[in-house]
């Protein structure tokens, strides 16, 4: 096959541009001047001017999570208590009986007025009907009474929190390890309903130019989901999956060194937490407050026997504390990870101290981010972390220091959309206003090496996927337009056309109109 007659964007600096682009079975066979000879009798597709860049991946995203949240309660963007009781009733109107009601995406940070969400709130529009919704950021899980009433008191785990009135009775709200020990007892999806959701979520990504993702819902036995749908034949992108730091006895008792897997599946790497979130203000910060869910010492033993196997260790971080705590951990034990050629990262490194920035080039860490994140966040940050959002989702400085940035979605906390993403980190806001802290916004090209070619690197692909080079896996996206050749206020303008994985059209197979 060959696309001609477009823009490839290779994103290769000593080749940046080409005009045409020959795939021979599942790679990319060569350029202008190579595809006369590398196949008999060519297909030729006609780009019409688009643009054709490396496929979009997602370094960061929870996909069975956000597939099931596709089906869900949607709370984003609600702006009062009032405005989310109302989707929450309506939703009640229409639930089977005997079944939960589930939903997601509510922030009170966001609310006005100020007002905290309460059972008596929610049992006012559920009634007897058990109703489970998650925080916007997952770390936080507002349940009513009836919810309550099937843990019989069993709310309490160590890294969490309780919230409890004047009373000491539970207000409804758990955050944390208390959060996530309850779902995982009560209203963990099973494995059935998590493939049905993926399917159609497989679809969605690629429509949206997704050709791999790093998921994070090892805890949630996404493994067996993703294994399922390549079975059956619906995997129709490249999975690095996770494996949970609390369940690190379980990988370590396999025979197994290092990432296995095929080339759409691997298990590759651990995942930890080192502390909580903004919107829950359990982020674990520098002046004493937030949550601390894995201690700078746990975490430095974690590294070290996941190492030894050949796993590297990805760790949520986002208060400046946590952050220190992190890299420290990385510092104790660089020798181990580093001799083993491993890529370790910090997930979201949302807030950093002017100390701590620097280290993570210096070290050989890479900062996991959500470029969405940043002007998403902006007046949860500026309300929470006034007077230190200088250091705030800092991904310009951190380029600048020399580290290495993935760039993610966080999906279902943002939506699993790629290109908005690279606005997000491009322009630095996502609405009228101007851009928040825009010292910190980053160049498309930037944004696009963050997004194509540096997750591919933290999988030891970057020789065989992120670029549109001869021998490399032929995953691309056709974007309508060239973006470098638009005006930064008209990128969230350009659409994804088509979607190619291993050189089968997963999306929207040409010709186009």
């Amino acid at each position: 096959m060959i696309l001609e007659n477009g823009v490839i964007r290779t994103l290769e600096p000593s080749v940046p541009i080409g005009r045409a682009l020959a795939i021979a079975g599942e790679r990319i066979a060569g350029g202008v001047g190579v595809h006369e000879t590398a196949l008999a009798s060519p297909d030729v597709v006609d780009l019409g001017g688009r643009c054709v860049l490396p496929g979009f991946n997602d370094a960061h995203v929870h996909f069975p999570t956000w597939a099931l949240a596709q089906r869900q309660i949607r709370l984003e963007g609600t702006r009062s208590l009032d405005e989310a009781l109302a989707r929450v009733a309506e939703a009640a109107a229409h639930a089977e009986p005997g079944r939960w009601l589930r939903g997601h995406g509510w922030r009170s940070g966001d609310w006005s007025p100020e007002e905290e969400p309460t059972k008596e709130a929610l049992d006012r529009v559920t009634g007897a009907t058990p109703a489970a919704l998650m925080a916007r950021d997952y770390h936080s899980l507002w349940l009513n009474s009836a919810a309550l009433a099937t843990a019989n008191g069993d709310l309490e785990v160590a890294g969490g929190v309780v919230e409890r009135d004047g009373r000491g009775e539970p207000t409804g709200v758990l955050r944390e390890e208390c959060a996530w020990h309850f779902r995982d007892r009560h209203v963990r999806p099973t494995e059935d309903e998590m493939v049905e959701a993926s399917r159609a979520g497989m679809k969605l990504a690629n429509a949206r130019g997704v050709t791999a993702v790093h998921d994070k819902d090892g805890w949630l036995g996404a493994l067996g989901v993703f294994q399922r749908l390549a079975n059956e034949g619906n995997l129709s992108l490249r999975v690095w999956e996770s494996h949970p730091k609390d369940e690190l006895d379980a990988l370590l008792a396999l025979p197994l060194h290092g990432a296995f897997g095929n080339d759409l599946l691997r298990l590759g790497y651990v995942k930890a937490f080192m502390d909580g979130t903004l919107g829950s203000q359990t982020a674990r910060m520098l002046d004493g407050t937030g949550v601390e869910i894995t201690s700078g010492d746990e975490l430095a033993e974690t590294i070290v026997r996941a190492a030894e196997r050949g796993f590297p260790v990805a760790v949520h971080a986002i208060g400046d504390r946590a952050n220190r705590d992190a890299l420290d951990a990385f510092e104790r034990t660089h020798d181990v990870w580093a001799s083993r050629k491993l890529r370790p990262r910090i997930e979201h490194a949302q807030l950093l101290s002017a100390d701590d920035l620097p280290r993570f080039a210096q070290l050989g860490v890479a900062a996991s981010v959500q470029f969405s994140h940043a002007p998403s966040d902006r007046d949860l940050a500026e309300r929470f972390w006034g007077g230190k959002t200088d250091g705030a989702y800092a991904y310009h400085s951190l380029l600048d220091s020399g580290a290495l940035l993935a760039n993610g979605s966080d999906a279902p906390i943002e939506e699993l959309d790629p290109w908005a993403g690279v606005c997000a980190g491009v322009l630095r806001t996502i609405d009228e206003r101007p851009a928040w802290h825009p010292e910190q916004r980053v160049a498309l090209e930037e944004a696009l090496v963050a997004t194509c070619v540096n997750p591919a690197w933290l999988t030891g692909d970057e020789r065989r996927r992120g670029k549109l080079l001869p021998g490399y896996a032929a995953d691309l996206v056709v974007l309508d337009r060239d973006p470098f050749g638009v005006e930064p206020d008209e990128l969230s303008d350009v659409r994804v056309v088509a979607t190619m994985l291993g050189g089968r059209w997963v999306h929207n197979a040409p010709p186009w109109d």
